[in-house]
């Protein structure tokens, strides 16, 4: 047991699972290496082969065990060997499909609570798509995409509570997705949103910093600075008026500080002559 928190690895979906996996190895890397051991949660997916893809491609990066806890019902969630399974794992890996399958099949229960827990004490877990959606205390259960943050487009949803001071999107410039994570900071400038691309990640360790891992970039939109949002009036579909938003965009290598909100390139980067 750690006295300090694992890592919170939210993936933006369609993560690179044959050529280099980046991302993979590298929470394959925090989580032990060949000494890792993985439980995988299949519960957003409603394909019966999702958990078991998973649990061959972290068994073909060589950790020590991968092994899937097929949760489909609330019921399952009380199992004790999926409990005793989460208990020895290093690292917890949630997939995708639809979040709402996970905040309606694991929220409230012992696993989720379990989770929470032992990530407070060390345990590793990442997130894809829905999974990432899923990892904060709130969480975007759904909303429509588009450029433009409007009145309604965004609802959010009790997610699993690994972190407090995030929102979190995912498939976002694929699916256009700017619009509605404003729309969800626009119901409260608390949080930090967090837009990423598909095959990205963001590495969140425990001092609460983000390092961007991927292909692709992550959008930060950090609304500290609001000084007005037309949310409260807004008509169903009728665009928001936001002043005051800062906005950053990060490729591999670059760094966020949750708590002091400063946005840093990666090391590669600020080396070149």
């Amino acid at each position: 047991m750690s006295d300090r928190r694992g890592y919170i690895v939210p993936i933006g979906g369609a993560e690179d699972k044959e050529a280099d996996r980046a991302i993979l190895k590298r929470f394959v890397s925090i989580c032990g290496g060949r000494e890792a051991r993985i439980a995988v949660i299949p519960t957003a997916s409603h394909l019966e082969e999702t958990g078991p893809d998973y649990e061959r491609v972290f068994r073909r990066l060589r950790v020590r065990s991968a092994r899937v806890l097929d949760i489909r019902r609330r019921a399952d969630c009380e199992r004790q060997e999926y409990i005793d399974a989460l208990e020895r794992a290093d690292g917890v890996f949630l997939t995708g499909g639809h979040q709402l399958r996970l905040s309606t099949g694991l929220g409230g229960t012992t696993m989720a609570e379990r989770i929470r827990q032992r990530n407070s004490e060390g345990l590793h877990v990442a997130g894809t798509s829905a999974g990432a959606s899923y990892m904060s205390t709130h969480m975007i259960a759904f909303g429509e995409d588009g450029p433009t943050p409007a009145g309604g487009q965004v609802t959010l949803a009790p997610g699993l509570g690994l972190t407090p001071r995030l929102v979190v999107d995912q498939h976002f410039r694929q699916r256009d997705r700017i619009g509605r994570l404003i729309a969800a900071l626009s119901y409260n400038p608390r949080l930090v949103g967090i837009g990423l691309d598909e095959d990205t990640a963001a590495f969140i360790d425990p001092d609460e910093k983000i390092e961007v891992v991927g292909s692709g970039a992550i959008t930060v939109v950090d609304p500290a600075g609001v000084e007005f949002t037309s949310m409260d009036s807004a008509d169903p579909g009728k665009p928001v008026s936001v002043i005051g938003l800062k906005l950053h965009i990060l490729i591999g290598g670059g760094t966020y500080d949750l708590v002091t909100r400063e946005a840093r390139p990666g090391v590669a980067l600020t080396t070149r002559g």
